[in-house]
């Protein structure tokens, strides 16, 4: 029983517009979800991932309307790193993205909120998670997740967990690669500024790591009998979630494929409208009003 890397990441934003302009129109995702925070239905819930809204490349964000910028400190993801095809590619995000940098052959970047990014060179042979934008050519288009760095004071701890319980493999100094059939991401370890940390705009919300339908109830048990509190099997509709903290603090989510965004659209329709699980549905029309007005990115000029 293996894990298949990062199924997807959820962050906070203080603004949606802008969100998703940077998400979709610089970095050519697609929005493939308009929903709610289930357990906070007046706030957004924005999923970008690629053509097919694949786990591997979905980033999530909850909109916290005008919500102050946020630090990422000890027991905090603090950078998302994604995969591209060639050093090609990374010169093309270099030149594409103010502010980007090119180094050591990685590209880095903020978007607005100050949320780190990093681009790399895919080495894995993992299937590419493409999505399609008229200004980004597809051989250079983002490629889904590679992993994620965390802030930690003692990584050894979170360690042992990621060996022993999650079945992840050591890759290097604090890193640690969780691979199934299907993909592999990783997670590495960093020292931890000496401020504290602030959740809020800008900065990763929670990590999940991906599996299947099947083996989805088996992590609970497994979990369980390691003595790893979690909130139990949660419906999220369009996935499956058990949620809990790894003993440097990171939230963890395990998250399976199915049934996914297809459940309530069509895939050419995805992102177009606002989709609620059934229990929201009659609270429609006031939910849509607490939300921000977005475009349909995609929508012809």
């Amino acid at each position: 029983m293996r894990l298949d890397g990062i199924h997807h990441i959820s962050a906070i934003t203080g603004d949606a517009r802008r969100n998703l302009d940077f998400y979709t129109q610089v970095l050519g995702l697609r929005l493939v979800a308009k929903t709610v925070n289930q357990d906070d239905p007046s706030v957004y819930h924005l999923f970008y991932a690629d053509e097919r809204a694949r786990p591997g490349s979905e980033l999530t964000f909850f909109e916290y309307p005008r919500a102050k910028p946020g630090r990422a400190g000890d027991g905090m993801v603090h950078t998302i790193v994604s995969r591209v095809g060639s050093p090609a590619a990374l010169d093309f995000w270099a030149d594409r993205i103010d502010g980007a940098t090119l180094e050591a052959g990685t590209v880095a970047f903020t978007d607005p909120e100050g949320l780190h990014h990093q681009l790399v060179v895919d080495t894995t042979g993992d299937a590419p998670l493409v999505a399609q934008h008229p200004e980004v050519p597809a051989e250079h288009a983002l490629q889904g997740f590679e992993g994620v760095r965390a802030y930690a004071s003692d990584p050894a701890r979170s360690g042992a967990l990621l060996e022993q319980v999650l079945g992840a493999a050591p890759v290097g100094d604090a890193t640690w690669e969780l691979r199934g059939e299907a993909r592999g991401g990783w997670i590495a370890y960093d020292p931890p500024p000496a401020e504290r940390g602030r959740q809020c705009g800008g900065v990763v919300h929670h990590v999940a790591w991906g599996t299947s339908v099947a083996e989805h109830p088996r992590w609970e048990r497994t979990l369980a009998e390691a003595g790893v509190s979690t909130s139990g099997i949660i419906d999220r509709r369009y996935f499956h979630s058990i949620y809990f903290r790894e003993p440097s603090g990171v939230l963890f989510e395990i998250a399976d494929d199915g049934p996914g965004f297809t459940v309530d659209s069509p895939l050419e329709e995805l992102g177009r409208r606002i989709i609620l699980p059934p229990r929201f549905e009659p609270a429609r029309e006031r939910l849509e009003a607490l939300l921000t007005p977005l475009p349909d990115p995609r929508a012809p000029a």
